[in-house]
């Protein structure tokens, strides 16, 4: 970070302590979150040991159906008060930080804990750590608008809440910090760095001084696999890239049917509830977030194979008609037991083929888990961290890693970097080329209007626009009726050209340029250079979106370069930590 001297040092102490408040605020949201879904599943029915110890079958059968289609029909509700009609997610977060726009609603981001705290009480195949995380990020962008932080500071402050947010969720510092990098920040700014780190540290200890509840999986003593079984690890990473990427499409194409069947949007999540409850009738390990369904399919001989693949196949389905109809709520935790299930898949077969004892089997249930969860968030190395601080194995990480190197770089090349940039590339904010064309996509030309051109009425004769061309020191014009509306330019040298061959008199709109492109006032910095590349002139028109024919003045080639080298030096300012 550059030397700014005694008043830069304690601006940066003021950012780490206020990342630090932060995480508390964040951590005891995330814990009353938790508490309040674990509340809501033990007194509806949802959860393995209230069903199990519920004493008349009759009314477990209806609570099954009604409890998930009853809480989609309050989830429609709840969406029908938010502007876009659906929960926002961590995709949103990404969008925000990754355009620099920085700021999230806090009144949209109520409504999605609500959203989200409903669909997981209720029954729903969905995550928690997407609405954690989303609820996070909101209350840091909330603390930065209060104190009226700049751009940069409200973006850290954004990765606070998610860093405090996933530390609390998993007991792990460090995947807090490194998710808060890896998926929202996508830099490692040193300013950042201190902030997240105070957030991600306090969430832990508020994790564990107050949120008292089991591990996400339990790991006993394990041996150390045997050298051949790596590269299984390595197999197991290239197919679970083909199940996440089957995951995130069922959960993309359920959403596309969603949108053409002649049912409201309000009444969507009822029917997915509705068919949730009927589907749980007969495999009720479908219902909430699954947690012990992971806990058991990480222990050899649980689950048999057949069990495996119906769940494994029956989770997934449940979790793309949930989310894709319009429940809200997370992929995380729903990634976390579809490849755990995956892994113990390839465990047990391998076992059966090779009589390899049970000693290594968690290897494998937790390679598929990562195999699978990586790509999907398009985060390996805080899903390594998960494992290394839920297990404390530095064995187990290192197969996991085995996994995650195949994992991460096939589904990225297949389907994309993760099922958020994904979405966000359907809604127009294209992530692939890295964050600075996300920012220069959301820059607007008209910024950068000019006024300053030479415009000419379309029936002035070639003699006198020569005349004002020379007279005004440009080399085109561009043609405006009275009316201001555009119809073309022309260049001086066109122009020029037909004077000498005598036709001096005509009216220059006979001259205009062919297939000249023209702009709207809200055409991105980065489409107009695109636009530029086979360009030859001075500047482009800018026209009207909604008219698409009233001039209202020109972009510079010069201004758009400018734009370019403003926009990168704040982004690279930023990064190094001085933006």
């Amino acid at each position: 970070m550059p030397s700014q001297g005694p008043l830069g040092v304690i601006k940066f102490l003021g950012l780490v302590l206020f990342g630090g408040l932060i995480g508390v605020i964040a951590a005891f949201a995330a814990v009353g979150f938790v508490a309040a879904v674990l509340w809501l599943n033990d007194s509806l029915l949802i959860s393995p040991r209230s069903r199990m110890m519920f004493a008349h079958p009759g009314i477990l059968i209806a609570a099954t159906i009604a409890v998930p289609a009853i809480g989609g029909l309050l989830v429609g509700l709840v969406h029908h008060q938010i502007a876009e009609r659906r929960p926002h997610t961590p995709a949103d977060v990404i969008a925000a930080v990754q355009t620099r726009r920085g700021q999230l609603p806090a009144r949209a981001g109520a409504l999605s804990a609500l959203s989200g705290l409903l669909s997981l009480g209720a029954g729903a195949s969905v995550g928690q750590y997407g609405p954690l995380v989303h609820m996070g990020a909101t209350l840091g962008s909330l603390g930065a608008r209060l104190l009226r932080l700049g751009r940069s500071d409200d973006n850290i402050t954004i990765a606070c809440g998610v860093a405090a947010a996933i530390a609390t969720a998993f007991n792990a510092p460090l995947a807090g910090i490194v998710f808060a990098h890896e998926v929202v920040l996508r830099h490692y700014a040193l300013r950042a760095f201190a902030p997240v780190a105070a957030a991600a540290t306090i969430g832990y200890v508020i994790a564990t001084g107050v949120l008292e509840r089991g591990a996400l999986f339990h790991v006993t003593d394990t041996t150390v696999p045997q050298p051949w079984e790596f590269a299984a690890f390595i197999a197991i990473g290239g197919l679970g890239a083909l199940v996440a990427g089957s995951y995130m499409h069922a959960i993309l194409g359920v959403g596309r049917l969603a949108e053409r069947l002649p049912i409201s949007p309000l009444l969507r999540p009822a029917l997915a509830g509705a068919l949730l409850g009927l589907t749980a009738l007969w495999v009720p390990d479908i219902l909430g977030m699954g947690q012990e369904t992971l806990r058991f399919a990480t222990i050899a001989g649980a689950f048999g194979g057949i069990e495996l693949i119906v769940v494994l196949l029956l989770k997934l389905g449940a979790t793309a008609l949930c989310l894709g109809m319009g429940f809200g709520g997370g992929v995380f935790s729903p990634a976390l037991v579809i490849g755990t299930l995956f892994g113990a898949l390839c465990g047990t077969v391998l076992g059966k083929l090779t009589g390899t004892p049970p000693d290594t089997f968690v290897f494998y249930a937790v390679c598929g888990m990562v195999a699978v969860t990586a790509p999907v968030i398009g985060a390996p190395l805080t899903s390594l961290l998960i494992v290394f601080e839920l297990t404390g194995s530095y064995v187990l990480t290192i197969a996991a890693l085995a996994s995650v190197t195949l994992a991460s770089p096939i589904a990225a090349q297949l389907f994309g970097r993760s099922l958020f940039d994904i979405q966000l590339s359907i809604r127009g904010l294209d992530l692939s080329a890295g964050r600075g064309q996300a920012v220069l996509s959301e820059a607007p030309v008209r910024r950068y209007l000019n006024q300053d051109c030479v415009t000419l009425s379309p029936d002035t004769d070639i003699a006198a626009a020569v005349a004002t061309l020379s007279h005004a020191g440009r080399g085109e014009a561009h043609l405006v009726d009275p009316q201001g509306r555009y119809h073309g330019s022309v260049s001086l040298a066109d122009l020029e050209a037909a004077r000498e061959d005598g036709h001096a008199e005509r009216s220059i709109a006979k001259y205009t340029i062919a297939n000249r492109p023209v702009l709207g006032p809200s055409t991105s910095i980065w489409e107009a250079m695109a636009r530029m590349q086979d360009f030859t002139g001075e500047a482009m028109a800018v026209v009207d979106d909604k008219e698409q024919s009233t001039f209202l003045g020109v972009i510079y080639e010069a201004s758009i370069a400018r734009a370019y080298l403003k926009h990168s030096d704040e982004l690279r300012r930023e990064e190094h930590g001085s933006g």
